[in-house]
């Protein structure tokens, strides 16, 4: 398929998004993004892609391994990201990519403001408390409306739990993105 380039993952790869359709008549696509805020998805002028996994899109043959394309132009349009890629100038070839998997090196990600931070630095990191209890990692984060979670594994003997920690400056001291740590105000037994 014209624009389609085959390529190498990045190492710094995030997954951001999938193609949910063809949009228009002239080669535009619709995206299912992963987050909120698209500026990943709009800081990147090419974009890498993988096969849907089968329960999005039985029966995909529009490419395999990893390909990478040229955006063109992306934006916003009725509270939906939508893009054009260079090469693919009507419906028929945007309709092939539908459930295709949206990859952006994160080196490609906009700065993070003061106190900001992108969900996927703060996955696996450590959460200790004030008084050093380490209280597990980082395994999801849950947007909740008002403000984030933090969803924390740790063990208890055999069985592995989960602890949901409030993503906020009262219970959040200090996220150590270097030294892979997060403290925070807060009790093992809570």
């Amino acid at each position: 398929m014209p624009g389609l380039e085959p390529s190498v993952l990045p190492d710094d790869a995030v997954e951001v998004g999938r193609i949910l359709d063809a949009w228009g008549v002239k080669g535009w696509v619709k995206i299912l993004a992963h987050s909120a805020s698209s500026e990943a998805l709009f800081s990147s002028g090419r974009w890498f892609l993988q096969p849907p996994d089968t329960q999005h899109r039985p029966g995909f043959d529009a490419f395999s391994g990893t390909v990478v394309l040229t955006v063109s132009e992306s934006k916003t349009h009725s509270g939906s990201v939508v893009a054009k890629f260079e090469g693919i100038d009507d419906r028929t070839p945007a309709e092939t990519l539908r459930g295709a998997r949206i990859f952006v090196p994160r080196s490609s990600f906009p700065k993070a403001g003061k106190d900001e931070y992108y969900w996927v630095d703060l996955l696996d990191l450590n959460v200790v408390n004030r008084e050093g209890v380490a209280l597990g990692k980082v395994r999801d984060l849950m947007a909740t409306g008002p403000h984030s979670v933090l969803c924390v594994d740790y063990t208890d003997g055999e069985q592995t739990l989960e602890r949901m920690i409030p993503f906020v400056a009262a219970y959040v001291d200090a996220v150590d993105l270097p030294g892979k740590t997060i403290s925070v105000d807060w009790q093992p037994d809570y």
